[in-house]
């Protein structure tokens, strides 16, 4: 279900299987099966891939190519009451970011211009522009693009 959502000429693979509000999604961005999108702002020519989560406070930027079932999350210590003037705590993907399969991405980061995130690294700090980081406890692994 699509509603109250801006689309610039996407590809949603199949509408009736989304769950996409309140968002605005770029030019040219393609979106797989099963994905949430809600309250997010997504760049223009992004691919998500299926069964991905992206709750309100993330904003991807442009040319990010996110896996299949990556989630991103807003609440650093949840529950926190929606009136909190806290919450939700903004994670941003700056341009030309690839984020792995199964990646987790923890609330309040900032992953810089042309980072890697690999398959399945847990992403709790802020990554550097063209950084590669993977792992379960993903950090910087002093590779740059």
């Amino acid at each position: 279900m699509i509603q109250e959502t801006t689309l610039n000429d996407c590809k949603v693979w199949n509408e009736n299987l989304v769950n996409i509000y309140d968002s605005v999604i770029g030019y040219k961005t393609s979106i797989g099966t099963f994905v949430e999108i809600s309250g997010a702002h997504i760049g223009d020519y992004c691919t998500i891939g299926a069964y991905t989560f992206i709750p309100v406070g993330v904003v991807l930027g442009n040319n990010v190519w996110v896996g299949p079932r990556v989630t991103f999350t807003n609440d650093k210590y949840p529950p926190t009451s929606k009136d909190d003037p806290r919450y939700p705590w903004p994670t941003i993907v700056e341009d030309d970011v690839v984020i792995g399969a199964g990646a987790l991405i923890l609330p309040g980061v900032t992953i810089g211009k042309g980072a890697m995130i690999g398959a399945g690294a847990i992403v709790t700090k802020d990554v550097g522009p063209g950084q590669m980081w993977y792992g379960p406890c993903a950090e910087y692994q002093g590779v740059s693009k």
